[in-house]
């Protein structure tokens, strides 16, 4: 891998709330970071070094029906924060979107994603804020 380490990043507005997303490679991890107000309250990994892709999970990255669908063999595991369930499924959820979509560019790619989230709590159950953060993950990944 290169040194220094790749970095990319996008910004928008998501509720009316500047937001701020960075995905910095290391050599054993992919560090995603989604903040707004400049906070980081969640922390979440989802290791892909040894994933076992079933049948389902062996979707083509062209596949248009199901290219936002996760891949169900991912397992994210809350580190830090998630203080309520809500917050904790949520969070997982982002997770398990940015790690799909790593593996739909890369299927071999065996490094764990490390997801730092700091949403604003009230924007945290709202659909069309889920799609606005998420279009901004996949302009990094």
């Amino acid at each position: 891998m290169d040194y220094p380490m790749k970095t990319k990043q996008s910004a928008g507005m998501v509720d009316g709330i500047p937001t701020d997303v960075m995905l910095c490679t290391f050599l054993d991890k992919i560090l995603v970071t989604v903040t707004q107000r400049g906070r980081l309250a969640q922390w979440i990994q989802v290791p892909l070094d040894n994933v076992n892709l079933s049948l389902g999970d062996n979707l083509s990255a062209g596949d248009d029906d199901d290219g936002l669908l996760p891949r169900t063999h991912l397992t994210p595991r809350t580190l830090l924060g998630g203080s309520n369930s809500e917050r904790e499924t949520v969070g997982q959820l982002y997770a398990t979107q940015v790690a799909s979509a790593i593996l739909s560019k890369d299927p071999t790619e065996s490094r764990t994603v490390l997801l730092g989230l700091g949403l604003v709590e009230a924007s945290v159950s709202s659909r069309e804020v889920f799609y606005d953060v998420l279009e901004l993950l996949l302009q990094c990944v």
